[in-house]
């Protein structure tokens, strides 16, 4: 499965030269979770509970993220009433681009990047080469982006703000 970026033109944006890519919620939220498990690693499990209560994502949604995650090795669940969840590796050995790949597929900005049949002007279409260049970037920050980068960038962020 590919997941394709949105590309969304609302129209007071575009006038100002914005345009606004968008991912799914699968993938932010997967991510969001998957860094509040990276935060407690080591620890006791983190119960689907207190994941929902952190970071705002229902039970019922975390348990549909999880079930991909735990099949494909990322994070581990432990039954009983001291039971909850675990990364199955340390947090600089998961990057984003793990989790997303599991939830998502990979990132495509254009189907013609994926499928050359879908492009009429494959040899001579400038579109396409900004768009293997804006996946080629998304690509580099989320596969050399860890869930230890994030918890590095989060504890910065807080002694800035404690400052």
């Amino acid at each position: 499965m590919t997941t394709l970026l949105r590309f969304d033109k609302i129209s007071s944006k575009v006038r100002t030269g914005v345009l606004k890519v968008k991912l799914s919620t699968k993938g932010r939220y997967g991510v969001k979770a998957m860094f509040c498990l990276a935060t407690e690693y080591g620890d006791e499990p983190v119960s689907i509970k207190s994941i929902s209560e952190k970071q705002n994502i229902t039970v019922a949604y975390l348990e549909q993220l999880f079930a991909p995650l735990r099949k494909a090795g990322l994070i581990i669940s432990i039954r009983g009433a001291q039971g909850g969840y675990k990364l199955a590796r340390e947090p600089k050995d998961i990057t984003v681009a793990q989790i997303m790949d599991v939830l998502e597929g990979p990132i495509e900005v254009s189907e013609c990047l994926e499928d050359e049949s879908k492009c009429s002007n494959l040899d001579c279409c400038a579109t396409r080469s900004l768009w293997a260049k804006i996946k080629n970037s998304i690509d580099n920050v989320t596969q050399n982006v860890t869930l230890q980068d994030m918890i590095d960038e989060s504890k910065k962020l807080m002694e800035k703000r404690s400052e």
